[in-house]
């Protein structure tokens, strides 16, 4: 297993946390004319139920 030789310095161990950010979640309208709600792409809309011009869930 490896084991660090040396202690990380402050400043290099906030550098690498530094990296570790949220991302706002991608969303895109539901292709329900209808509907035009807000959802995750490539998802059954939670409103319609309607995924790819299908309804596939009822709601």
């Amino acid at each position: 297993m490896a084991v660090p030789k040396r202690k990380m310095s402050r400043s290099n161990t906030r550098a690498r946390r530094s990296q570790w950010k949220t991302t706002v979640p991608t969303l895109a309208a539901c292709g329900n004319r209808a509907c035009g709600e807000l959802k995750p792409p490539h998802q059954v809309c939670p409103t319609c139920g309607q995924y790819d011009g299908r309804q596939v869930v009822e709601v």
